[in-house]
C-alpha cells in the first residue's frame, strides 16, 4: 500500500529485506529521479518497529499538526487502493487491521484531536463555545487564502452551511464558495454582507483594515445589536481596533487566540503521552498473538514428527516380536528409543534458547 500526502510518501510492504533496494529504485524510477537523490530522506522500519510507525501516522502522532485527523483519512484511502489493486495480502491486511483498531482508540480514548492547535481551528474552537447551535450560524468570512480556507473547513466539519465568502478577486472567493456549498461576493458588499452576519471571520493580507467601526456600527443597527462575533485573523490587521469597543460586538484578534493555541497543543501533547501508552499496548497484544501463531506451526510440526517416528519405532518393535526376541526387552527398547527421540528437538531447542538468553 502507499499513503501520499503533502508531508510524506510511505510505502508499506510484506517482502524480504534483501528486497528493499529494488523498492527504492522503483520508486525513483517511478518520480523520474536519480535513487541517490531519495536517500537522504529514506527511513525504514521492519516488523514491530514498522507497526509502531504505522499505528502513529494513522493516530495522527506523527504529523506536523500534531493529532490532526486528515491522515487517518488518508491512511484508510491509501488500504482501499492497495485492495482494489489486489496487492494487500494476508499479512498487510492483518497489520492494517491493527493499525485501524489502534487509531480508532486514539481518537476515542484521548483528547488528541480535541483541543485547537492552529488560529484557524482555535477560531471556529471559540465560536462553537459562545454559539450553542453553531450550525444555524450565518458566516461571513473575507478573504479566501489558506488561513480562511482551512476555517471554512473546521466551520464546514461543524455543519455550518449557506457560508458567504467576500473578497477583493471574485474568482478565487467562488472557488472556496463551491467547496463548502456557500455564496462568493465581492469586496464591495462587504458592508451588507455583514448586515447578516452572526459571526466574521477575517483574513485578506490587505494593508489597510477591511473593517472599519463605521461599517459595523451600521450593520449592528440593522441587525438590532445581536450579538456579533468577530475575529481577525490578519497581519496587518483587517478590522479596526475601535470595532471593539461596540457593546454588542466581540472582536478577537490572532493574538487572542495564539494562547488558545498554546494551551491547546500542551493539551494535545498530554494526549499524544497516552495515545503512545494505547500504541505500546496494542504492540504488546499483537506480539503474544504473533507467538501463538508461532507457537501453533511449531506444535503442529512437533505432533506431525512424533507421529512419524511412532510408527517406526513401532514397525522395528513389532519386527523384532516377530523374529523372536523377549516381549519384555522389545518394551524396554521402544520405550527408551521414543523417549529420546520425542524429546531430541525440545532439547536441542532449549539448549539454543538457553545460550541466547530467551529462557
Amino acid at each position: 500500500a502507499i499513503l501520499s500526502t503533502c508531508n510524506r510518501t510511505e510505502l508499506f510492504l510484506a517482502i524480504d529485506g534483501e528486497n528493499e533496494p529494488e523498492v527504492i529504485q522503483w520508486l525513483a524510477s517511478y518520480h523520474a529521479v536519480e535513487a541517490d537523490a531519495l536517500a537522504p530522506h529514506i527511513y525504514s522500519f521492519k516488523h514491530l518497529k514498522a507497526a509502531q510507525h504505522m499505528m502513529r501516522v494513522a493516530s495522527g502522532l506523527d504529523s506536523l499538526v500534531l493529532g490532526e485527523p486528515q491522515i487517518l483519512g488518508q491512511f484508510k484511502d491509501a488500504i482501499r487502493t492497495a485492495r482494489d489493486a489486489l496487492t494487500c495480502g494476508t499479512e498487510l491486511e492483518q497489520a492494517f487491521s491493527k493499525v485501524l483498531s489502534v487509531a480508532k482508540r486514539v481518537r476515542t480514548e484521548t483528547a488528541i484531536g480535541r483541543n485547537p492547535v492552529s488560529v484557524a481551528y482555535a477560531s471556529v474552537n471559540l465560536a462553537s463555545r459562545i454559539f450553542s447551535d453553531l450550525a444555524s450560524c450565518k458566516v461571513v468570512l473575507v478573504g479566501a487564502g489558506e488561513t480562511i480556507q482551512l476555517v471554512a473547513e473546521h466551520l464546514n466539519g461543524q455543519g455550518v452551511r449557506g457560508t458567504d465568502v467576500v473578497n477583493r478577486t471574485l474568482a478565487n472567493a467562488e472557488i472556496l464558495a463551491a467547496s463548502i456549498d456557500g455564496h462568493a461576493w465581492p469586496l464591495t458588499e462587504l458592508g451588507d454582507r455583514i448586515q447578516h452576519a452572526d459571526i466574521v471571520i477575517a483574513s485578506t493580507g490587505a494593508s489597510v483594515p477591511v473593517l472599519g467601526k463605521g461599517m459595523v456600527e451600521r450593520a449592528q443597527k440593522v441587525r438590532r445589536h445581536k450579538p456579533m462575533f468577530m475575529v481577525d485573523l490578519a497581519v496587518p490587521r483587517d478590522i479596526e481596533p475601535e470595532v471593539g469597543e461596540i457593546d454588542s460586538v466581540y472582536l478577537y484578534t490572532v493574538d487572542d487566540l495564539q494562547a488558545v493555541v498554546e494551551e491547546g497543543l500542551e493539551q494535545r501533547q498530554e494526549a499524544a503521552r497516552h495515545a503512545d501508552a494505547l500504541i505500546r499496548e496494542a504492540l504488546d497484544d499483537w506480539q503474544r498473538e504473533i507467538r501463538g501463531y508461532r507457537a501453533v506451526d511449531t506444535i503442529k510440526q512437533l505432533r506431525d514428527g512424533t507421529q512419524d517416528l511412532s510408527e517406526q519405532e513401532l514397525a522395528r518393535a513389532l519386527k523384532a516380536l516377530e523374529s523372536g526376541k523377549p516381549a519384555a526387552d522389545v518394551l524396554t527398547q521402544l520405550s527408551r528409543n521414543l523417549t529420546n527421540k520425542f524429546l531430541h528437538a525440545p532439547t536441542v531447542a532449549l539448549r539454543s534458547a538457553a545460550e541466547q538468553g530467551d529462557l
